[in-house]
């Protein structure tokens, strides 16, 4: 049984809440498709909902994966974990959010104890739990703010962490606001007209310039020290 594309018609009404269907995800994805399969690769859903294209994007990162490393319990754990990092979502219901977090545990979890066996290690799944607590955001995709339970926008900016693999099993962690990264590539004569959204004494603090090509380069608004991945829920 296909699943249902909306969850009441209240929510259509209100917040516009339409799923994307199973089949049109897996086409786009297609169209991607050798980015899909690299762990590395960033992706960004602005409105992720219940994360449909998150979880088929995950599924195939995980099946890459599992094709390079299921002869190692090691490498898989790690490179399944940096694969998590990769991915990054926004919703404006704090219940998307909550199931789309749920849903790509799930998916990690049992490939996870598929390939890893009596080898599953507690304190790496702690870790995964962490990850999408961080990249998994409730918020306003427009205009780049935290939302309450109300949908209503907060004075707290949408903010992100940076994963970098280090040495190959140390993570670093840098969180950069997503307004700031949205103005990464522009020139200063070609900042764009200032939006209802925008606070530019705010935001270009935390911009710098290329000095080769002059282009904005974002700062991070913070930044933590290595530690292991299985660790990195130590952070805060």
């Amino acid at each position: 049984m296909a699943k249902s594309q909306t969850k009441s018609k209240e929510r259509v009404a209100e917040h516009g809440e339409v799923f994307t269907a199973e089949r049109e995800v897996k086409a786009m994805c297609d169209l991607v498709q050798n980015m899909c399969e690299d762990y590395s690769k960033r992706f960004l859903e602005p409105a992720c909902g219940d994360g449909n294209f998150l979880a088929e994007i995950l599924t195939r990162k995980l099946d890459s994966v599992k094709k390079k490393y299921k002869r190692s319990t090691y490498d898989y754990e790690r490179f399944s974990v940096f694969a998590i990092t990769s991915i990054y979502g926004v919703d404006i219901m704090q219940d998307n959010v909550m199931e789309c977090r749920n849903r790509l545990f799930s998916i990690w979890d049992k490939e996870y104890k598929a390939i890893c066996k009596k080898e599953v290690n507690e304190q790496t799944r702690e870790a995964v739990k962490y990850i999408l607590s961080k990249n998994i955001l409730c918020g306003n995709a427009l205009t780049l703010m935290c939302v309450d339970e109300n949908q209503q926008d907060t004075d707290t900016p949408i903010i992100f962490p940076e994963w970098s693999v280090v040495g190959g099993t140390n993570l670093k962690r840098r969180d950069f606001r997503l307004d700031v990264l949205l103005k990464v590539g522009e020139k200063p004569q070609e900042k764009k007209q200032k939006s209802l959204f925008d606070d530019e004494d705010d935001i270009y603090k935390y911009l710098t310039l290329n000095p080769v090509t002059g282009e904005y380069i974002a700062k991070p608004i913070k930044e933590y020290p290595q530690l292991p991945y299985r660790r990195i829920n130590e952070n805060d």
